[in-house]
């Protein structure tokens, strides 16, 4: 690549970096690589990008805002005694 060519790509990135956007490569089946590139485009597009982030997000990435009496709540413990015994500790003299 000439001299030219490098500093034009170069400024191109800087440009994009100022801008919040980074490149991602990812691998992918070649019956994917449209379903993928759709999916970037969908993000992409300031109509569709808070929709898709929220189907993205819901369907896809775990969600780590539940908190722990959600997840308790929402666990499968039918049949499950779950029991504490209480221990007062050894008994001390003072």
């Amino acid at each position: 690549m000439a001299d030219a060519q490098k500093s034009s790509v170069s400024a191109h990135r800087e440009r994009m970096k100022q801008q919040g956007i980074v490149r991602v490569e990812v691998q992918v089946r070649k019956e994917y690589a449209g379903l993928v590139r759709g999916v970037a485009t969908a993000l992409g597009d300031p109509a569709r990008e808070a929709r898709t982030r929220e189907l993205l997000r819901e369907r896809i990435v775990p969600s780590s805002e539940m908190s722990l009496k959600e997840l308790l709540a929402s666990a499968p413990l039918e049949g499950i005694e779950i029991g504490r015994p209480r221990d007062f500790g050894r008994k001390i003299k003072f």
